[in-house]
């Protein structure tokens, strides 16, 4: 059999799925004009990836780097990256925009336009999305679940944006900003998700993504590594999981990574839907991984998690904790939607059963792992941003 999941056996083992022929599934490359994009933006720099050795020796590898995307173009995580390059493309067809992209046209172009960016989220991404709608001078309404922390939507508002809760889960929020931008003629809606019907902006997000993994195959390079053997991803929807895979699976067989996704034991939708061989909404409850509370993969994603993800896992609470203290203890700020990513990989190299997941994910002492750190810690005094 291909695919494999455990369920605590053996005792203490974590929920976990993998796909033994993940690594030689292939795709499409993604577009590169996302990363020049990216490149050409008033303050951009490629986050820091830092590597710790500490944390090498303690998960038994040659080497171990933290992609740190705790002030990505001025915000705390990495969202802006998709955000940003999606309402660009929209206002680019709107206005017959030529290419290369420049901030000045997309600013001159919002300017004849009478816009407003409607998106749900649990933090993130909806202020990503007010402060790109701010830079171009439109409007943002963001749709946010009861459960978000005051202070992330304080954030969003901060940003210049509209604000609405919505009585429900994280999936409500995004049903209801889809009922609400389809009800208004000056309306588009940027949504980190896909389903039937609705698909173009959140590829066009998922593109956006891509510039990380291709961040750290430079920064990778530089630091005298091929390549990483492993790369670890929070997962929510799936999107960000689709743009590393997507990135490595199209790059054909010189140096495949091994692809893991974590999410909280609280709302494992990819990992439900991994098991069950199709796309299930499953409920969600509360965790300090607010950013990760989904119940409900992309459709778009599917597809790339279904046949290009090596593995899945499922990490509580305490452990998403634990690694936000200890990537603080080595000067990595991140929060615990993105120290998930350090909770997964120990999850997945340590502990009873290790053995057999390892080697499923082609992981020895010689190997290099990179975990995707998606956002930075908060600060003491707010709530969880995402």
């Amino acid at each position: 059999m291909d695919d494999v999941t455990t369920t605590g056996v053996p005792a203490g083992s974590p929920r976990w799925y993998a796909h033994r022929g993940a690594r030689g599934w292939r795709c499409a490359a993604a577009p590169a004009e996302a990363l020049a994009f990216h490149a050409g933006l008033p303050g951009y720099a490629a986050t820091p990836l830092a590597e710790l050795p500490a944390l090498a020796r303690e998960l038994n590898i040659a080497r171990l780097f933290v992609k740190d995307e705790s002030a990505r173009l001025g915000l705390p995580a990495f969202k802006s990256l998709g955000a940003f390059w999606a309402v660009a493309q929209v206002l680019a067809v709107r206005a017959a925009l030529p290419g290369p992209l420049t901030l000045g046209a997309l600013r001159a172009a919002a300017a004849g336009h009478d816009l407003t960016l409607v998106t749900a989220t649990d933090g993130n991404h909806g202020r990503a999305v007010a402060r790109f709608a701010a830079l171009l001078g439109l409007r943002a309404h963001v749709l946010v679940p009861q459960a978000i922390p005051a202070a992330a939507a304080a954030q969003i508002a901060a940003e210049g944006a509209t604000v609405t809760t919505v009585a429900g889960s994280y999936d409500d929020a995004v049903a209801h900003a889809a009922r609400t931008a389809a009800g208004d003629g000056t309306a588009v809606l940027v949504q980190d998700m896909a389903w039937p019907g609705y698909t173009e902006v959140p590829a066009r997000i998922v593109e956006g993504y891509g510039t990380m993994p291709a961040e750290v195959d430079a920064q990778l390079a530089s630091a005298g590594a091929a390549g990483p053997d492993l790369v670890v991803v929070p997962a929510g929807v799936g999107s960000l999981a689709q743009a590393v895979i997507t990135h490595y699976r199209s790059r054909g067989a010189q140096h495949p990574a091994a692809v893991l996704c974590v999410e909280p034991d609280a709302a494992a939708c990819v990992l439900a839907s991994l098991v069950a061989g199709r796309p299930l909404s499953i409920p969600t409850g509360a965790t300090n991984m607010a950013g990760l509370n989904c119940g409900t993969p992309s459709s778009l994603a599917w597809p790339f998690l279904r046949d290009g993800l090596d593995a899945a896992v499922a990490v509580g609470d305490d452990a998403a904790a634990r690694a936000v203290a200890d990537l603080g203890d080595l000067d990595v700020s991140s929060g615990p939607s993105g120290a998930a990513a350090l909770a997964g990989a120990r999850a997945a190299l340590t502990g009873p059963g290790s053995g057999t997941r390892r080697a499923g994910l082609g992981i020895g002492n010689g190997s290099v792992v990179v975990l995707l750190s998606t956002e930075g810690r908060p600060a003491a005094s707010t709530a969880e941003p995402q």
